[in-house]
């Protein structure tokens, strides 16, 4: 009997701990889809329905939000029926890095998957045509907990394009990866926005996706009919390895919650003539380029003595893919190594890392493309006459804590 008990217990101990966090599509199943009935009830007891969606929308049972919808929901609230899904960035597969995802039909449901990722701003918006003849659009997309996601400007624009065409969006809330406490980095300058700046706001701004598609439809006064179906069980200070819930890869390029933390800094990297990511890589945690001295850049940015982090130097040779700078080539650089994550402030390590490339290899480095992702000339230009890191820090401050100040009329949780 003892070692039965003693094999019960080890067994335990070794089963997975069931999440606690029941995201969007969980608290939908749990009430029965009332809120869906409710809003059916709004369009005649009908309610026809797209999804956008991607490998992160499943439930806690790993069933797809898609099916989950057309099978439970249809079932649960008369008149309910899906009749198209739509894809962002990497595709509804979240398999490829590529613009110009072709449209296609979804396998398992033979719905049409209409891809929002192409090469012009038109190709990344949903048209009037698109949404005719829909009640609403369910979005159920992971947010990555950084202004530069795509996900966040794709939700605006379908609040915006469903707004005009009298189209209802529901948001399936999921966590924040990155938490819900810290707000970080510089605002970015209102009147710049871009398909990686949706809004004036910070690299990092601790709000999930119902609240920050409710932050955009307040403040930029959309008018979208907005419904927001919250998670149970998240608290502000979870990172996405304190949910219990399974982490799947929103990008070939995002592949862990360490990766993510990093994300929210070094990313203003990307599209610079550095090395940053790729599919053999460790990507946003190593960097490099053939012009970069690797001991050199580490030893530099090691002296800065940065909370949380540590630099190692590296040579490696990035996979030999077009998409990515230096493909096939040797290059030098440096791999940041995360002690701390609750003592780092990402985007002041994106700084201090321009801020170092730009100090050590001037002539080389690409300096103005980092403000495809960073929207905020002023930093910049701090960056570019030599001004120390932390006084840049120091100095966006009280924008950022202005935008604190907004940020909690739209909070949740």
């Amino acid at each position: 009997m003892k070692r039965l008990l003693l094999l019960l217990l080890a067994l335990l101990v070794a089963m997975p701990a069931a999440a606690q966090v029941r995201t969007g599509i969980d608290v939908l199943q749990d009430t029965h889809f009332a809120p869906l009935r409710a809003i059916a009830a709004r369009h005649g007891g009908k309610l026809r329905i797209a999804v956008l969606a991607n490998p992160i929308s499943v439930d806690g049972q790993g069933r797809r939000t898609i099916d989950v919808l057309r099978r439970d929901g249809q079932a649960a609230v008369s008149g309910l029926q899906v009749v198209k899904l739509f894809s962002g960035e990497h595709g509804i597969n979240a398999a490829t890095d590529d613009m110009n995802i072709d449209d296609k039909l979804d396998a398992a449901s033979g719905l049409e998957i209409v891809s929002l990722y192409g090469r012009t701003d038109a190709e990344k918006r949903p048209s009037a045509a698109q949404l005719a003849g829909l009640d609403a659009v369910v979005i159920d997309l992971q947010d990555a907990g950084v202004r530069y996601w795509t996900f966040q400007t794709l939700a605006k624009y379908f609040l915006q394009a469903c707004a005009a065409n009298h189209v209802e969006v529901i948001i399936l809330d999921r966590p924040n990866p990155l938490g819900g406490l810290a707000v970080q980095g510089p605002v970015s300058t209102p009147g710049t926005e871009t398909y990686t700046n949706p809004h004036a706001e910070p690299m990092r701004p601790g709000m999930t996706m119902g609240e920050l598609a409710t932050l955009f439809n307040a403040e930029d006064k959309l008018g979208a009919q907005l419904s927001v179906i919250r998670m149970t069980g998240w608290k502000r200070a979870d990172w996405y390895d304190d949910t219990g819930l399974l982490w799947i890869n929103p990008s070939p390029n995002l592949r862990s919650i360490t990766q993510a933390t990093a994300y929210a800094g070094t990313a203003l990297l990307e599209g610079t003539n550095v090395n940053i990511k790729g599919p053999g890589e460790a990507p946003f945690l190593r960097f490099g380029a053939p012009w970069i001295k690797g001991t050199q850049l580490a030893a530099y940015l090691n002296a800065r003595a940065i909370p949380g982090v540590s630099f190692l130097a590296v040579t490696y040779v990035p996979a030999n893919d077009k998409l990515y700078p230096f493909a096939g080539q040797r290059v030098e650089g440096v791999e940041v190594i995360i002690h701390d994550r609750t003592k780092l402030d990402a985007p002041a390590l994106g700084v201090e890392t321009v801020a170092a490339l730009w100090k050590l290899y001037g002539d080389k480095f690409q300096i103005e493309k980092v403000d495809r992702l960073l929207r905020n000339r002023a930093v910049l230009d701090q960056i570019k006459a030599g001004v120390d890191p932390r006084k840049i820090a120091a100095d966006w401050q009280a924008g950022l804590n202005a935008f604190k100040a907004r940020r909690a009329r739209y909070l949740l949780y």
